[in-house]
């Protein structure tokens, strides 16, 4: 009989003391060891730390603190129990105003360094709301019977593992409360291996959720939804295939989905896929800055790119003689139609379809003359747009740009066209923490010709 064999243990990770130059971000330490950059998971700007390096390249090390032998004077416990295995937050150990200093140096730096521009001046950030202000999410679903069944969450750090949760800080509460029975109710389900995502969306008063599931329900499963439903108050929308499917699950009761801009007075209706700026406070603070910044007078005529379901538009509208918005999406359009017919505004705005990437002078010279254009690209940014404003003749180029980054990378690129190659100048720039504790940066700039 042959000897059996002892399993391997896998060996330690080598640990280093490192002093923390700054932090990246991802809400990582960087320190410098033996001429070799470390990203330390866990340490903050000024602290000595021992760390576990997990990944060692020539050029690069990353880590993870295990002791933190002085500590930084903003450093705070996260609130979360799940802070440092979930991947929803990256910065719940800084406290949050020094969060907003980081982005805001980020920005600066970004401007700098791939604009190759300054702002004139930079604007205070726009924040607070740090916590339940998450009215958007996407949780994944994954029946995990080694960490006891169901789980529904953000997935781990780095990672396409569920994250356990029992709770999460940065959603509102009753939905945060709502995490475990609905992780209960899907694995009840007949299908419950076949359900891999719900996507929530808060409203005033009204909380949808889309049901990913990739078979049929049997009624038993509609049952416990419609059961879930009313003991929740969610109003349950299904998706059985693509986004063209999704459908509400009891349509003889329908639920209007809003959200409220109240510096302007406007009620945005929409449904639970479109897409939306998930804090709902800082977004109102942010579209009255984009407005002010704009410095509209009645007569003014307004372009709105990239103008989703008229955040900006309406309340642009409002304070201006007309509004022109572009969108890539015909459903968004046709949502930001109704919402200016909704709101009294029809009157004032008009909404198109178009493919903003691939836009030139000759068609930007067409649209007509706008003396103030508002730009709010997804993260891919506008570098098309802003070739075309850069080309156009003289008089189509507007007077003030007022340009909404959710990416300053692309932001930086874009503002080096307008201003590098165009005759713009990079007025003011700042940032608006739109996702308190976590690396998203958020950031609004001011381009004058």
């Amino acid at each position: 009989m042959g000897r059996s064999r002892r399993k391997k243990e896998p060996a330690p990770f080598p640990q280093v003391t490192l002093d923390i130059e700054s932090i990246d971000l991802e809400g990582q330490g960087v320190a410098h060891l033996d001429g070799k950059v470390h990203f330390v998971e866990g340490a903050l700007t000024g602290e000595t730390v021992v760390a576990e390096v997990v990944k060692s390249k020539p050029s690069y090390a990353r880590a993870r603190a295990v002791q933190v032998l002085k500590a930084s004077s903003v450093r705070t416990t996260p609130r979360c129990p799940h802070f440092g295995v979930c991947g929803g937050c990256a910065m719940q150990h800084l406290e949050p105003s020094a969060q907003v200093a980081i982005k805001n140096r980020a920005l600066e730096d970004l401007l700098e360094r791939i604009g190759k521009q300054k702002p004139e001046r930079m604007l205070p950030p726009i924040h607070g709301s740090y916590w339940g202000y998450r009215h958007r999410a996407r949780l994944t679903a994954r029946f995990v019977p080694k960490k006891g069944g169901m789980l529904v969450g953000f997935h781990e750090k780095a990672s396409s593992y569920v994250a356990t949760m029992y709770e999460c800080h940065v959603l509102p509460r009753h939905v945060s409360n709502m995490l475990v029975p609905l992780a209960k109710m899907l694995e009840g389900l007949t299908i419950y291996t076949r359900v891999p995502q719900s996507e929530l969306a808060v409203g005033k008063g009204v909380t949808s959720v889309v049901l990913r599931h990739f078979e049929p329900l049997a009624e038993q499963d509609l049952q416990a939804l419609r059961a879930f439903g009313e003991q929740w108050q969610v109003d349950w929308w299904l998706q059985p295939e693509g986004p063209a499917t999704i459908h509400r699950l009891l349509p003889s009761t329908p639920v209007d989905l809003q959200y409220l801009i109240p510096s302007f007075g406007i009620r945005m209706r929409f449904r639970p896929t479109d897409f939306t700026q998930v804090n709902h406070l800082i977004n109102d603070a942010m579209v009255s800055r984009a407005v002010g910044l704009l410095e509209l007078k009645p007569e003014d005529r307004v372009l709105d790119l990239f103008c989703g379901l008229g955040n900006f538009s309406l309340p642009l509208a409002t304070q201006s003689s007309h509004v022109k918005g572009f969108e890539g999406s015909e459903d968004l359009v046709q949502r930001a139609a109704e919402n200016a017919e909704f709101n009294g505004l029809a009157g004032k705005t008009e909404f198109h379809v178009r493919n903003l990437f691939e836009v030139e002078s000759a068609e930007w010279e067409s649209w007509g003359r706008f003396n103030k254009v508002l730009i709010d690209p997804p993260r891919d940014g506008a570098l098309e747009i802003c070739k075309a404003i850069v080309g156009a003749k003289a008089e189509f180029q507007p007077q003030r740009i007022v340009y909404v980054s959710c990416s300053p990378s692309t932001l930086a690129r874009d503002t080096a066209v307008l201003c590098a190659t165009g005759p713009y100048t990079l007025k003011q720039a700042g940032v608006v923490n739109m996702f308190p504790h976590t690396a998203h940066v958020e950031s609004i700039a001011v381009f004058e010709k």
